[in-house]
């Protein structure tokens, strides 16, 4: 799948996963695909404030990953999410939810650690592996790709793959007026 993508669309896998260590996250998430395609410049011909999307990101990530829709549904059996949050980190300190999630050791890292040997991939960096969510945003674009007979992938296919899977991503890139159907037609040239 891989040799259909762009320079432009590794570039962007590529950058997802640098996106991921800098944070130091376990996973690469589609998160990190967006924020990816923003330091590209993807997303400059919508009129994208780059800064304002990192922005709301980071506030959903505050939240725990939590959207908008999951508040409001919570909100409708009573439960306040802010409160939640504020109590969260009034014990465990601001950003507490946003906080990346251990990583796992195994037997294996165990080993190599007390051998001295990070784990590393052929870069001389940790692996980061795919989120299941970000691995069908993969698939998704190869089937976006597919389905405009297009021969290649590019960041196009990619954005509108984000855009067609629910949850946070799609939510703040609608917030910012970038919808499935804006984005296709805006950037389809």
């Amino acid at each position: 799948m891989f040799e259909r993508f762009t320079r432009d669309a590794r570039s962007t896998v590529t950058g997802a996963v640098a996106e991921a260590r800098q944070a130091r996250a376990a996973t690469v998430t589609e998160e990190h695909l967006l924020l990816a395609l923003l330091a590209l410049g993807a997303l400059d011909p919508l009129g994208v404030d780059r800064a304002a999307v990192t922005a709301d990101l980071a506030a959903a990530r505050r939240r725990g990953g939590m959207s908008r829709a999951d508040e409001e549904a919570l909100a409708g059996l009573g439960i306040d999410l802010t409160e939640i949050v504020s109590r969260i980190e009034e014990t465990h300190g601001e950003g507490a939810l946003a906080a990346p999630a251990p990583r796992r050791r195994t037997l294996g890292s165990s080993l190599r650690s007390a051998l001295g040997r990070a784990e590393q991939d052929g870069g001389g960096s940790r692996r980061v592996p795919f989120t299941e969510g970000s691995k069908k945003v993969l698939e998704q674009s190869l089937r976006i790709a597919l389905g405009r007979k297009d021969h290649h992938i590019g960041t196009l296919h990619l954005l509108l793959a984000l855009l067609s899977r629910p949850g946070t991503v799609s939510e703040v890139l609608t917030d910012h007026g970038i919808t499935y159907a804006t984005a296709e037609t805006r950037l389809a040239a």
